[in-house]
């Protein structure tokens, strides 16, 4: 009796199903790797202690790079011409610690500029650029150290403020200075010893908004005095030209009358 070979078909489709089951699963490991690792073309990236560390120092960069790895734990960004730290610039780079943005052309800094990493940020350098102000809430719940030394800081109300709530670098605090002041006489001094020696920029800032108060109130009140002058002046004057008309009419006893009374105005 012939004996026939059992079909091997399902044995086959099951072991096509396997292998294509796992391509798949290895493809999705390796496509969410590559998401989370991938490098910048102009920087460099390598891993320290199992921690990702960015290097983009010196390559001449006007920006911040928008597609960095979001495992970065270091970002150096030091010594190049970035000029302004737009809104959310590092939100996704959500265990970063380290930031490194010193010797820079930066010259603004929005107010979401570091949303995202205020939980995680330890360490954060601004030193070195030309930043003279920020606004209150750019640095808003940041727990890191911060540097901000070598900038040309204009000390006003709004910056007295923002010190207020960090935790500067005791290493370069003192070089923190006034380059230009509400007063003239704390430009050149560092900030915090201006501060410290009692100096509340606020309070200047509300003198000059009372006194600007003031001239614009004295401005509106010379104006209406200006004006009640003019009135009383010009009515004087329709008066008298009324005056010499009805001297001009005939006599008769109402003109005398009217002339009576308009004298006695007048």
């Amino acid at each position: 009796m012939q004996n026939f070979a059992r079909p091997q078909m399902p044995r086959v489709s099951l072991m096509f199903n396997g292998f294509a089951l796992l391509w798949g699963f290895l493809s999705g490991i390796l496509l969410k790797n590559a998401s989370v690792m991938a490098c910048p073309s102009s920087c460099h990236c390598i891993e320290k202690n199992g921690l990702m560390v960015v290097q983009c120092m010196s390559r001449n960069l006007e920006k911040i790079p928008p597609d960095l790895p979001r495992d970065t734990v270091v970002l150096l960004l030091a010594a190049n011409h970035i000029t302004h730290i737009p809104n959310h610039a590092f939100r996704e780079l959500h265990y970063l610690q380290e930031l490194d943005l010193s010797d820079n052309d930066i010259e603004a800094v929005d107010m979401g500029a570091f949303q995202g990493v205020s939980d995680s940020l330890l360490v954060l350098d601004l030193s070195n650029n030309h930043i003279q102000s920020v606004p209150k809430e750019a640095f808003a719940r940041l727990r890191a150290k911060i540097s901000l030394s070598n900038n040309p800081w204009h000390c006003e109300c709004t910056l007295q403020e923002v010190l207020r709530e960090l935790r500067l670098d005791p290493e370069t605090v003192n070089e923190v200075i006034c380059h230009t002041a509400v007063q003239e006489e704390y430009a050149g001094k560092p900030v915090i010893q201006v501060l410290d020696s009692g100096i509340n920029f606020c309070n200047f800032h509300h003198k000059t908004t009372d006194v600007a108060m003031f001239v614009t109130m004295f401005g509106w009140f010379t104006m209406v005095i200006a004006y009640v002058i003019y009135y009383v002046r010009h009515n004087q004057e329709d008066a008298r030209r009324h005056l010499e008309y009805l001297k001009s009419l005939p006599s008769n006893s109402q003109i005398s009358k009217d002339f009576d009374t308009i004298s006695t105005v007048l």
